[in-house]
């Protein structure tokens, strides 16, 4: 990888990392359900008209922005809003590379080698660390449905495979289509009114928490990364999603002030091992087996 591409790469990165921070920010302005639904309108508007439709279906268009708007974002940013703490989520969140494993096994008929079986073993010890500390704490609920998010990101992963090649940022902006009027009225129905009034006295922090997280996080962040995966194979990028939560824990205490115990600093590590074990391990397999003679 180019320095420049490298550099773009860790921007990427860091952006990930930070749109944690922003989500909490977000969610103390502004109800879940209606924070879902101004992250997909700036996704969709003013993108839509300047970036072509994928060949893609509308069906599977509107299977994708449901499952990772209206189902993934909603249980993130509530879980959020009900104090899941935000380094925590950019880690729990990761998850979903072994959710989407599981549902390759049922759905595409993919069978995981050692590497992943082990590496979900391990980060299911350590998820279960971080569960046993919030046993009936005011974090188990939250916890749970950051699970629940991930798992709905993992289903969209299914949708994006099935799929087949895109072009990934029109995909994700056309799928930003649907997700805003369904948030909407899931506004109205339980969040009240008082939804809509808080958008009235949103402050410049919750309105730049919107902008970046529309724009920074979906658009920049999903175009690069599409860009990257032009440019190099997905071996060569894939790995640079594991310092997302590495950022997400630094952003989180840096800038929010959040404080970390030893179980889940335990459980993070267990998670994090995991998912390198579960990126990495086939590819230093794949490069020792030949030096040595196997």
């Amino acid at each position: 990888m180019s320095p420049r591409d490298l550099i773009l790469a860790l921007g990427v990165v860091i952006v990930w990392g930070l749109n944690f921070v922003a989500i909490k920010w977000g969610v103390d302005e502004v109800p879940p359900f209606m924070l879902t639904a101004l992250r997909y309108l700036g996704c969709a508007l003013p993108a839509v008209f300047f970036i072509r439709r994928p060949q893609v279906s509308w069906r599977m268009l509107i299977l994708y922005g449901f499952t990772v708007g209206v189902l993934q974002f909603s249980f993130l940013f509530t879980a959020m809003r009900l104090g899941m703490p935000a380094g925590l989520a950019s880690l729990v969140m990761q998850m979903q590379v072994f959710f989407t494993m599981a549902l390759a096994v049922l759905f595409l008929g993919e069978r995981p080698g050692l590497f992943q079986l082990g590496g979900a073993l391990i980060a299911l010890l350590g998820l279960a660390t971080i569960g046993a500390e919030h046993l009936g704490g005011a974090v188990l609920v939250p916890l749970v449905m950051t699970l629940v998010a991930a798992m709905f990101w993992a289903m969209s992963n299914i949708v994006t495979k099935r799929a087949g090649k895109v072009d990934m940022l029109g995909f994700v902006v056309w799928g930003s289509l649907v997700p805003p009027i369904p948030m909407l009225l899931l506004s109205l129905i339980f969040e009240g009114p008082g939804a809509y009034a808080s958008l009235l006295a949103m402050t410049p922090r919750g309105i730049g928490s919107v902008l970046f997280i529309a724009y920074g996080s979906t658009l920049f962040g999903y175009g690069l990364w599409a860009v990257l995966l032009g440019r190099y194979p997905a071996s060569v990028v894939a790995p640079f999603s594991l310092l997302v939560p590495v950022v997400g824990f630094a952003a989180a205490m840096l800038i929010l002030g959040e404080a970390v115990t030893v179980p889940e600093i335990l459980g993070s590590l267990l998670i994090f091992v995991g998912l390198v074990l579960n990126v990495l391990g086939p590819k230093a397999l794949a490069r020792w087996r030949p030096a040595g003679g196997v």
